[in-house]
């Protein structure tokens, strides 16, 4: 089946079969590796992207699901030029990374919540991440990153 989606602001088609998991189309058929596989169970959050702006994790939807959306991954969140958004720099200052590996999946589910809420505190950063697992037990560090973006961007 033909797929036509929107990734990072680029509209791309391909051919999948319909069973390709979103996951794989971005990371095999787009070469956009910095979505990463960790469970393919929906359990760890590792292939979080942006579908229509909303956190999605992209091993629970198929390929063809999302024939005409709008696609976001941790490839198109900096800008053209380079600079990290503000939840980007506020991992990096606020030591929220460790071995990496979560990192992409956190940094966009981060953005959506956001987003998504205007006035977050401790306790809702870890609920709203809570489907999204770091296996270096870095969350401290990741909520206090959330928080200063989130104070950054207005929220």
């Amino acid at each position: 089946m033909k797929v036509t989606l929107t990734v990072n602001g680029k509209q791309v088609s391909r051919d999948v079969e319909p069973r390709t998991l979103l996951v794989h189309f971005i990371r095999e058929d787009l070469s956009l590796t910095g979505t990463n596989v960790g469970c393919d169970t929906s359990s760890c959050g590792a292939c979080t992207i942006l579908m229509g702006g909303e956190s999605v994790k992209s091993c629970t939807v198929l390929a063809v699901q999302a024939d005409g959306a709008e696609i976001t991954t941790i490839e198109g969140m900096a800008s053209a030029d380079g600079t990290m958004n503000a939840v980007q720099r506020a991992f990096q200052e606020n030591h929220g990374l460790q071995c990496g590996y979560c990192t992409p999946g956190m940094v966009m589910a981060s953005y959506s919540l956001i987003k998504e809420n205007s006035n977050l505190d401790e306790a809702a950063v870890r609920e709203g991440l809570e489907g999204n697992l770091c296996r270096c037990t870095g969350y401290h560090n990741i909520v206090k990153a959330v928080l200063a973006a989130a104070s950054e961007m207005g929220a």
